[in-house]
């Protein structure tokens, strides 16, 4: 992760461009916010470490963790110091030691600049960076005040000290940058992240309120004037785990509302500490209802606007007394659309440069509209201008994709599922046929320039590729060989396929019983 810059003179402002990061999370905007750091290597000054290096985040999870233990700790400490063994102090003293190790190690990791978008590996300028921001709190939050008391007083309980011990609780800025990470980290799921820290916030808020209001009946000169006492008048003879289960059961019918009932505020330090607490609850209160709201409405918002479009859909069918076929065909066609909005294949494409959405057509359709028969032949350059020109759709079964006698607008080639091929003809509609995969659906109206002689409806759920006839007129304008070809490819089907010919002669005649078919129009059908 490091490499040698003997060559390079001291006074050298070594600096690598990169894409801009945020300077407070440390994210890489324009990447995918999963990437891994061994996918991102990064060519640095010896002796420093790179902050996207697999064993600096090993680091820094294991720091997280610390954190976790102060936080539980600190406040812990801060109410029962005088009560607790000998033990949890040594366990300090280990903690600190690893952050007075990450403030070392922070004077030799690279950071990057928020305005220039670059990283700096300039240990001048990096020294400079902390020291002007974040080293006295850190300094400050790791230095171990109560075993420096000890060699002085050993019984020193006093508030002063604890206060000083309270610093720790600066670590947790570690714990927001953490989350703040993971809620953009594709690979996790966000609503999981985003309750796991509310969840956290809410714990974290119950143990300091509890710890603080069993500090103040601790301290309070009559033990049985205070909320605890009142009700085991010799608290401070029962043991830790007691005492520090009532407080936090203070603090949850606290910030729950539920009530005062056995334990109350029975002082003025007392009843202050529980206004400024139900004050904070209000606040607290207010950011966990709007978020988990927001968590809510954004997973169920989609599934209420699908269930009232489904209901209007079936009011204007009654209403309008719509035949059973045609209601179904609309029901089935808002179902298809919900399922692949949820897909937001469109959306994603959209946001996307032009050249990269062609190189994804290319990708998924290149092989089946090559494979068409009215394309055989054509240059690649020209399958590849069609297949950026189209669009992919979806039709639900039962759903109609052509209608017979439509105006030839839209040419589709079936890329999956299935379709039948179907005319009306006698007064019955019957079925002509059946499309597979690959074959095209509406080009006799598109390549002839006249009504649809046949309707496709899709049996099964299909994904078809579609494209404009004036689009394809174009094109085959554009490129005059090609288009040659095309027109060749379809006039050898059509004098292959006689029994389609006459069907379309028949349709033809039926449509227009007013109007007979001119003596050019019947050499063009006659197979």
């Amino acid at each position: 992760m490091a490499r040698s810059s003997s060559s390079t003179s001291s006074s050298w402002s070594w600096a690598r461009r990169l894409p801009c990061y945020d300077g407070d999370s440390g994210d890489r905007l324009p990447s995918s916010l999963g990437t891994t750091a061994q996918q991102r290597p990064m060519l640095i000054r010896k002796n420093l470490v790179s902050p996207y290096d697999p064993r600096y985040k090993v680091w820094e999870i294991f720091l997280i963790l610390l954190v976790a233990y102060s936080a539980w700790i600190c406040p812990l400490e801060f109410a029962f110091l005088r009560y607790l063994p000998r033990a949890p102090f040594v366990v300090d003293d280990v903690v600190n030691g690893f952050f007075a190790v990450d403030i070392v190690l922070t004077f030799f990791v690279p950071y990057v600049d928020s305005k220039s978008c670059l990283l700096v590996d300039d240990p001048k300028k990096i020294a400079v960076r902390y020291l002007s921001t974040w080293f006295a709190f850190d300094v400050c939050s790791t230095f171990p005040f109560h075993s420096i008391s000890l060699l002085f007083n050993k019984h020193d309980h006093s508030l002063g000290l604890k206060f000083l011990n309270a610093l720790r609780l600066w670590r947790l800025r570690r714990v927001s940058s953490l989350f703040a990470r993971l809620e953009k980290d594709i690979r996790f799921n966000y609503a999981v992240i985003r309750c796991t820290k509310l969840i956290s916030v809410t714990l974290f808020a119950i143990h300091c309120a509890g710890c603080i209001n069993y500090l103040i009946a601790d301290r309070y000169p009559d033990p049985r004037r205070t909320w605890i006492g009142a009700v085991m008048p010799d608290f401070r003879e029962d043991g830790l785990w007691i005492r520090y289960v009532t407080s936090l059961y203070w603090s949850i019918t606290t910030m729950t509302t539920t009530g005062y009932g056995d334990l109350h505020a029975e002082n003025t330090r007392e009843m202050l500490f529980g206004i400024a607490y139900m004050l904070f609850n209000l606040w607290l209160a207010a950011y966990l209802i709007g978020n988990m709201t927001n968590l809510v409405v954004h997973s169920t918002s989609r599934t209420r606007d699908f269930r009232d479009m489904v209901q209007a859909a079936s009011e204007y069918a009654a209403r309008n007394q719509l035949p059973r076929q045609i209601e179904e065909q609309m029901l089935n066609h808002i179902c298809l659309r919900f399922r692949t909005e949820g897909l937001k294949q469109q959306e994603t494409l959209e946001i996307l440069p032009k050249a990269m959405r062609s190189s994804i057509s290319l990708y998924l359709f290149f092989p089946v509209v090559q494979g068409s028969y009215l394309f055989k032949g054509v240059s690649s350059g020209f399958i590849q201008q069609l297949v950026t020109a189209m669009q992919a759709e979806y039709f639900a079964p039962k759903e109609d994709i052509v209608l017979q006698n439509d105006k030839p607008s839209d040419l589709y080639l079936l890329v999956s599922g299935a379709v039948d091929v179907l005319a009306f003809l006698d007064g019955t509609e019957q079925v002509y046929g059946k499309s597979a995969e690959g074959e095209l659906l509406g080009e006799v109206g598109v390549m002839s320039n006249k009504p649809q002689p046949f309707t496709f409806r899709a049996t099964k759920l299909s994904q078809t590729l579609r494209i404009s006839r004036p689009k394809l007129m174009d094109m085959m304008q554009e490129n005059t060989g090609d288009g040659l070809t095309i027109r060749s490819n379809f006039q050898q089907l059509r004098a292959s396929n006689a029994q389609k010919l006459r069907m379309e002669q028949r349709l033809y005649i039926a449509v227009h019983q007013d109007d007979p078919v001119p003596a050019s129009e019947e050499r063009r059908l006659d197979p």
